[in-house]
This record gives structure tokens, sequence and C-alpha cells, in this order.
């Protein structure tokens, strides 16, 4: 049965013909519209053009592998869609190396497709969350949720949508510090990530936010969790 408010447009890129039509009839049937791309430069074009809720996007694929597509989203069509990125490989250089070219979130095959429907739909949350809060600003860095706009120093930001919503979290409660567990339990609710899926964020983050510019904003407290300050000294 479908549910009655739709669930969401989503993007599928996967070039495994079984897997694409098996995750579209499951998501169709749980009330998601869904679009297909058998290749990774289709898929590109796809979501540059259209306005997607959400993006199932395998890593192998022919024409356009899923890191460049990614990193193409975020740096050339200057897309925030939220990103769940499909790896057969179960390392970490490839968690970290998927989530650094701008995925949110990422599942190794062979997968759960209710896993697969529940991570979409926390993506699809807290990517609609960002919309309609008030202009943060700490020192020159801001952010605008309505627009997903982030700037420091007036140069532009480019941050996936995870990444938006944990420096909205820290930036909104600056200059506390917010604790692990609040950080996960916000934007992951439910479904906690690995231990690694935090801190490659974060790392990103940092690399975005603080290294291209001479004062630090964003801070780890040992023990006790992160957040973004202007601290003396």
């Amino acid at each position: 049965m479908r549910e009655q408010e739709p669930a969401g447009l989503i993007l599928i890129v996967e070039d495994n013909r079984n897997i694409s039509e098996m995750v579209g009839e499951y998501l169709d049937g749980r009330g998601f519209e869904v679009d297909y791309a058998s290749d990774g430069l289709d898929g590109y074009r796809l979501a540059s053009q259209n306005a997607y809720d959400a993006i199932v996007l395998d890593l192998m694929l022919p024409r356009m592998d899923g890191m460049e597509v990614c990193k193409r989203l975020r740096a050339e069509a200057r897309k925030s869609t939220p990103i769940l990125m499909l790896t057969a490989r179960d390392t970490l250089d490839e968690k970290l190396n998927g989530l650094s070219s701008g995925a949110d979130d990422y599942l190794t095959k062979p997968f759960a497709i209710r896993e697969l429907e529940a991570r979409l739909r926390a993506l699809i949350r807290r990517d609609h969350r960002l919309v309609g809060a008030e202009l943060l600003q700490i020192a020159d860095l801001t952010l605008d949720p309505a627009s997903h706009r982030v700037s420091r120093a007036g140069q532009e930001l480019q941050l996936s949508p995870t990444a938006l919503r944990l420096l909205g979290i820290l930036m909104r409660e600056s200059p506390r510090v917010v604790s692990r567990q609040e950080i996960e339990r916000e934007i992951w609710g439910e479904d906690l990530p690995d231990s690694d899926t935090l801190r490659s964020h974060l790392y990103n983050l940092r690399k975005v936010v603080d290294k291209p510019f001479d004062r630090p904003l964003l801070h780890t407290v040992q023990s006790a969790g992160y957040r973004i300050a202007v601290l003396a000294g």
C-alpha cells in the first residue's frame, strides 16, 4: 500500500539492471517516484538538470565513475542533493573517499532494501529540516539554511547536505561544545553510523571551512566533543 504523502523523487544511477529494477520497484511501492540512469554520464546529466530529493549512486559505473559524478555535482553543477553511495568494497579508505567526494552516506553491497529506504528517508528529512531556519553567523562564517549557502570571508563554500547539517548544529549551539552522541542522534536518529562516518564528515568540513583561512573556527575538545567558536589567542 502506498503512503498518503509522496515520499520523494529519487534518481537511481546503477549499471546493474537487476539491482536498479529491484530498488526502483521497491521504492515505487513505498511511495517514491523513481528515475533511472545506467551510467555515470547520464546520471550526472539528469542529476544536474532536475530537482531530486535524493540520489542512489553506484561507485563503479561506465563512462564516469560514481566518485567523479559526486565531485562534479558538488563543484560544477552546485547541487546539494543528498547522495547515498553504493559500493562493493567495504574498506575504510573507500568510505572516506566516497564521503570526501561529497556523498552523504553509503551502503555496502549486498544491502538490505529496507535499510536503503530508511537511509534515504533520513537523508531527505535532514535536508528538508535545513529550509526555513534563520541565518547563522560566527565571525566571518555564515550559513543560510534556506538557500544552503555557506560563505567565509566573502568566499562561497561548497558542502554536502550532511556537512551542511553538521555545520548548522555546531553554529546553532556555538560556543557550546556538542558531544559526538548529540551530533549523531540529531543527524542520523536511530540509524547510527559506524565510528568512521562522523569523523570523516568532520575532517571534510574542517578542510573546507578552516584550512584555506588563517583562523580556525572548528575545534575538537578532547573527550567532550566539537564546537564552532572564535577562541582567544
